[in-house]
């Protein structure tokens, strides 16, 4: 036999030469199979549908725990309370999410059949034989599975899947009468004379603090009462703004926004136009703000236009100016809305 046909009958070539194919490659079947402990024992079955249905027991508890947390924990009137609130939901729904999976793939794991089964390509429309094979095929799982001899566990999967849509349905519902006064995002907390105050201490912030190529986070400067409130919060958020400082020489300006800066210093929203995230990493070579969860890029020095990504519009900018004691305070509130965009915004 030559050396040709040898490696011809075993599947290869008789080149060594790189990238070389293969000139048949033989069926290896499939490998012997393994059977599990469940299937050896029925203890270790019986065992092993114990913490499948303790697995979903949890998942039931979880759900549970998360409703009575929605209506018993709210979030109140303080950050603390909404950090509170908001942990004991997660917990309760990560739960309940959490024993269904686990519990699926335990139960795939060791109680399912793991037996191997080849099925030939067909047309992708079946004969009526191979339809009613097929339907018959599902059957033979369901039994092969032993859900219908396992009442406990049948009642433990049913109960869990039925429940868990609660932790989702419940907040969904109770937040459909919720505040849907969207006109609230075409204002924010700035207005005339309101200083500039660094975030988050509330100190404010004198024009002569800020050095070219700094870039300082600040928001309104409120009564220490105001920031403590559980209003706050939401006017926090959709106040925040980046102060960057420039060299004039290289700022440019609309007509219509000559005197909106002081000096070289800007400020615009830190609130992405693409989906809200907040746009904090600023370059100063180039002068751009970047917003990490998209990539939208901003030109600082020309009115924070986009220059990449999927953001449309430019960063609202805050007109600024000093106060006779050479603190920034704002001029007047955003000329536009801040965020994204919304059904009722008109730019």
């Amino acid at each position: 036999m030559s050396d040709h046909q040898h490696s011809s009958e075993v599947g290869t070539t008789s080149s060594n030469a790189p990238g070389a194919e293969l000139e048949r490659f033989d069926d290896p079947g499939l490998p012997e199979h393994k059977s599990r402990m469940a299937d050896r024992d029925p203890k270790a079955a019986k065992r092993a549908e114990r913490q499948i249905v303790v697995l979903f027991a949890i998942s039931v508890i979880g759900t549970i725990a998360s409703l009575i947390v929605y209506f018993a924990v709210p979030p109140g009137e303080t950050t603390a309370s909404v950090r509170l609130s908001t942990l004991a939901l997660g917990l309760g729904m990560a739960f309940a999410l959490l024993g269904i999976g686990v519990g699926a793939v335990h139960w795939a794991k060791t109680l399912m059949s793991d037996h191997e089964h080849v099925d030939e390509r067909h047309e992708q429309r079946s004969s009526e034989e191979v339809r009613a094979e097929a339907v018959k095929a599902l059957t033979d799982g369901a039994q092969d599975s032993g859900i219908g001899r396992r009442g406990v566990l049948k009642g433990a999967v049913i109960s869990a899947l039925a429940l868990f849509p609660l932790t989702i349905a419940v907040p969904l519902i109770g937040s459909v009468g919720g505040d849907w006064n969207v006109s609230k995002f075409r204002h924010t907390r700035w207005e005339r004379g309101m200083r500039l105050a660094i975030d988050p201490s509330g100190r404010p912030i004198k024009a002569a603090d800020v050095t070219i190529g700094s870039a300082v986070h600040v928001i309104p400067d409120v009564s220490e009462e105001e920031r403590l409130s559980h209003a706050w919060i939401t006017e926090k958020a959709k106040a925040v703004v980046l102060l960057v400082r420039l060299d004039p020489r290289e700022l440019k300006e609309a007509e219509d926004r000559v005197g909106w800066s002081y000096d070289g210093i800007v400020a615009y929203s830190k609130i992405c136009t693409h989906v809200g995230c907040p746009v904090a990493l600023y370059e100063q070579q180039t002068h751009h703000l970047l917003c990490p969860c998209h990539q939208s890029t901003f030109d600082v020095a020309d009115g924070a236009k986009v220059v990449f990504g999927p953001a449309k519009r430019p960063l609202p900018q805050l007109p600024i100016t000093v106060d006779d004691e050479g603190y920034l305070i704002a001029q007047d509130d955003f000329d536009e809305p801040v965020g994204p965009s919304y059904w009722e915004r008109l730019k």
